[in-house]
């Protein structure tokens, strides 16, 4: 037997909630399943992708022991049925995406990718289902 099986969160800390929030909840369509908040320094938003999988968790707060992650130091990758419909979704949702690219495992992998930022300067790839 293995220890894990499947990754079901990543958590993000994030700046601004409020700006956060809009942006993964209104600009890339994911649901907001939880919202918890005992205050500004204090709150938690998660939020799930309509194809399902590993929710993503935006993160403000102060309780802490450990030097939690600062803001922009994440990455990660997403997909999309239709990326060239995506990426002007985005760019009509004023997201500014990179342009979309080849080979995003290497030379001759063929899986087109485009990146952009969130608004803390997190770093996150779409790429073609």
């Amino acid at each position: 037997m293995k220890a894990v099986n499947q990754l079901t969160m990543i958590s993000v800390v994030v700046g601004d909630m409020n700006k956060a929030r809009e942006f993964y909840a209104e600009k890339l369509g994911l649901e907001v399943a939880a919202d918890y908040r005992i205050d500004d320094d204090n709150w938690w938003v998660t939020l799930n992708l309509p194809g399902g999988g590993a929710a993503i968790t935006l993160a403000r707060s102060s309780t802490t022991s450990n030097e939690p992650p600062q803001p922009g130091t994440m990455g990660f990758y997403l997909s999309s049925p239709d990326l060239a419909a995506a990426h002007s979704a985005l760019k009509e949702k004023g997201v500014l995406p990179g342009e979309i690219s080849n080979d995003l495992y290497g030379p001759g992998s063929g899986v087109k990718f485009f990146q952009l930022s969130d608004p803390d300067g997190n770093s996150i790839t779409i790429a073609q289902e």
